[in-house]
């Protein structure tokens, strides 16, 4: 019984991943389509610029949570085992990446992700990965790079405390798809970039030039 439930939570959470709630929330409430706005992702972030905080939370909070709920019931409610609980959270992922829904040219698969992170039982991977591209975003002028940098510390990360196992391997496949889904804005070479310290600099300068004005 434990690979039928897995076979038919891992359909269910591709065909739930897949569903661009952000962007039918897009169209419902604004009547806009949100790949007409930013760099034409199908995600949530497209949602603030498209439709403003209010609904671009939403459709943040929609797309988080459509990576939980299959998770979540494979390890409380069927007790399958870890390979199939992370299967089924990658299958999660990839619909929303992959979505046939849309000819196979989903979202970058970051808020899904995080989503299936949450309902992981192994918290630890996802207070790396957050610390990890809280720093990112710290540091690198790229907000593509800065994302990027969470997946392989978090290999490494469990590599080094687990060795070779599972949770490697599904954070291997996560880096995989990211990787594809940003491999546009991944061309260009990263660079490091302090911002709180640009943040602050701009700040000087902005009141520098006001009092020159006055």
């Amino acid at each position: 019984m434990e690979l039928i439930y897995s076979i038919l939570l891992a359909v269910a959470a591709f065909w739930l991943g897949a569903c661009p709630f952000a962007l039918w929330i897009g169209k419902w409430l604004v009547h806009k389509d949100i790949r007409n706005y930013g760099d034409g992702n199908p995600g949530a972030i497209n949602a603030f610029r498209a439709a403003g905080p209010k609904v671009g939370t939403f459709a943040l909070i929609v797309e988080i949570a459509k990576g939980v709920p299959f998770v979540a019931m494979a390890h409380l409610v069927f007790s399958l085992p870890i390979a199939a609980v992370l299967g089924i959270g990658i299958c999660a992922i990839a619909g929303h990446a992959f979505s046939p829904l849309l000819r196979l040219n989903g979202g970058k698969a970051l808020a899904v992700t995080l989503g299936v992170l949450l309902a992981l039982p192994q918290y630890d991977i996802l207070i790396v990965m957050i610390i990890m591209a809280l720093i990112g975003f710290l540091i690198m002028e790229s907000d593509s790079w800065a994302v990027m940098i969470a997946p392989p510390v978090t290999l490494i990360y469990l590599l080094i405390t687990k060795g070779p196992s599972w949770e490697a391997l599904f954070i291997f496949l996560v880096l995989v798809i990211w990787t594809v889904k940003q491999l546009d804005d991944l061309r260009s070479f990263p660079r490091i970039q302090v911002k709180p310290f640009t943040w602050l600099r701009a700040r000087k300068a902005t009141h520098g030039s006001r009092d020159y004005k006055e």
